[in-house]
């Protein structure tokens, strides 16, 4: 079948199954996924709680996902984070924003986190960082954009016509959740793990238990190693201005009800510029039925300049979905600064070694 003629099926498919979209996540028991960010180290508040003030001072950060553009089901995903590192208690303290919006359906996911971690020494070098991340999350539907099988009319949906399902008792819906997670970690490697949703919230747009989805808790497991370069004939790691040379190998391991992903790749870094690619899938032991588990290959381009880190990355299709999608387009920025008068760094701090993009 042609490649043009495949993506108008898929295309018509997730037209028509947008309320079986609402069904299957919302109106009967089911298992939804969280958003993903291929920029998971610059999004530290939203991958584990123990990366929280992880900086000498404090820090802002935004993060903007788009994936699949080129069609109706695109998703949209925004984060904001400030996070401060306390050195008087040896701990770091912040809060991340997240809104998530699903153009198919109208779906739309806001949450408040607020998330504490401990700086813990165990030797001269190594250390770990548990944290804790306590919030809401809030949940919506946006009923101009609902689809039902009675307005399709054979070739597509009827722009004016009323559909017979009785949506009156559709609601938002808050519910509270916790997470867990913590660091190990060495100057030059670091192994992490968090666990999200350990509460699994329900959620159920018109009530009853009957209707009731369980957001799965979703486990992540991340590391590192930071291969310092030769800076110049004097230095290793870092030239005579401090500009970092290194390369570091990273993955992310997680899991979600019956989702299962592996990311695995490495960063160049030659400040003030910083490369990425990475492979992002699963392609032993997916999910069930589905022959293609390879979803993503992944490049980013970032730029450090002083306190401020912008990164821009793309995700390559590789999934049967194709490259048609529009693949994913992601942004992150985030800044560094101090909010005492003191113009040195904490004497206490052990800044974890994992990157920024």
């Amino acid at each position: 079948m042609p490649m043009a003629s495949q993506y108008t099926i898929v295309k018509r498919f997730l037209s028509v199954g947008s309320f079986l979209l609402l069904y299957f996540f919302f109106a009967a028991p089911a298992q939804a996924q969280d958003p993903q960010f291929s920029q998971f180290y610059a999004n530290p508040l939203y991958l584990n709680p123990g990366l929280v003030g992880n900086v000498e001072n404090a820090r802002v950060g935004v993060n903007f996902r788009h994936q699949w553009p080129a069609i109706d089901a695109s998703f949209t995903t925004f984060t904001a984070y400030f996070d401060y590192f306390l050195e008087d208690f040896n701990s770091g303290v912040g809060v991340l924003l997240m809104r998530d919006q699903q153009g198919l359906a109208g779906l739309n996911s806001t949450s408040l986190q607020l998330q504490y971690a401990y700086q813990l020494p165990l030797t001269e070098k190594l250390s770990f960082r548990p944290g804790i991340t306590i919030g809401g999350i809030q949940r919506s539907i946006n009923k101009d954009k609902l689809q039902f099988a009675d307005q399709f009319n054979g070739t597509g949906f009827d722009p004016v016509g009323q559909s017979g399902e009785d949506l009156s008792n559709l609601r938002s819906i808050y519910q509270f959740d916790l997470g867990l997670g913590g660091v190990l970690y060495m100057p030059n490697a670091y192994l992490g793990a968090s666990v999200s949703h350990i509460n699994q919230p329900a959620f159920t747009f018109f009530g009853g238990e009957d209707n009731v989805s369980y957001l799965p808790y979703k486990l992540s497991v991340h590391g590192g190693y930071v291969f310092y370069l030769q800076a110049d004939a004097l230095r290793r790691g870092f030239d005579q201005f401090g500009r970092e040379r290194s390369i570091t190998p990273t993955f992310e391991y997680k899991s979600q009800g019956d989702f299962r992903q592996m990311s695995l790749g490495a960063y160049l870094t030659y400040e003030p510029v910083v490369f990425g690619v990475w492979y992002r899938g699963l392609p032993v032991g997916g999910l069930e039925g589905v022959e293609n588990n390879n979803e993503a290959a992944i490049f980013l381009l970032g730029l450090k300049t002083g306190d401020l880190n912008i990164g821009y990355s793309f995700d390559y299709t590789l999934s049967d979905l194709t490259i048609n999608t529009g693949g994913a387009h992601e942004l992150s920025a985030s800044y560094n600064f101090r909010l005492t008068n003191s113009r040195r760094p904490p004497k206490n701090v052990r800044l974890i070694p994992c990157p920024e993009f």
